[in-house]
């Protein structure tokens, strides 16, 4: 998992500075993640090819690997975290990742605040996107 986010971020987010070195990532994700969150993986060939991390009404992580954008997984992952959470997501991207912001406002999320960074650990200017669904 932490192998299929580091080639992603790098891939997505060239400009932006990673906070950890890849053994850092590769800790958080065995100590961290896969522990404390509710994970989701997409495997192919017996390689994880994307995965889908949730805590709470936060989806804290969606990565894909880059062969892997543009085939549809992402949309699956989203329907999954839908599903998952009936009542409402949401989650930060990077002001700088143009991909993400067109991916998640296709799937019905909304920005609803912009920072300077400040609070991340990149510090990278970041938006945070709410989904809700619609209520008949």
């Amino acid at each position: 998992m932490a192998d299929t986010w580091l080639r992603s971020f790098r891939t997505a987010l060239p400009t932006v500075r990673l906070a950890h070195s890849d053994d850092e990532v590769r800790e958080w994700f065995s100590c961290v993640v896969v522990p404390q969150y509710e994970t989701w993986v997409a495997e192919a060939d017996g390689s994880v090819v994307g995965l889908l991390v949730l805590d709470g009404e936060e989806l804290e992580q969606l990565y894909l690997d880059p062969p892997w954008r543009g085939t549809g997984l992402g949309d699956r992952f989203i329907a999954l975290a839908k599903e998952k959470r009936p009542d409402g997501l949401s989650l930060w991207t990077f002001q700088v990742n143009g991909p993400a912001h067109r991916f998640y406002e296709r799937h019905g999320f909304i920005a609803v605040e912009r920072t300077d960074g400040l609070r991340n650990e990149e510090r990278e200017p970041d938006v945070r996107y709410v989904w809700q669904p619609e209520r008949t």
